[in-house]
């Protein structure tokens, strides 16, 4: 099931992922699992799994994500 988005920023860019996720409507939250390496989850919905997985695609910086098979 698509409800988690696992990823990694640079630290100092987990809040501003935080931000434009809560920009784009809510479709997801964001939660920071490690703040020194910038490992974060974005709990989605099946339905806005997509549409999240694009906007992090097109980031203004770096994200990896870890489950981009799923």
């Amino acid at each position: 099931m698509k409800n988690e988005i696992y990823g990694v920023v640079s630290p100092d860019c987990i809040d501003m992922l935080t931000k434009l996720i809560e920009a784009h409507d809510n479709l997801g939250i964001v939660s920071t699992l490690d703040q020194t390496t910038g490992r974060v989850v974005v709990r989605v919905t099946p339905d806005t799994w997509a549409e999240v997985m694009d906007i992090l695609q097109h980031l203004p910086f770096k994200i990896y994500i870890e489950n981009q098979a799923v």
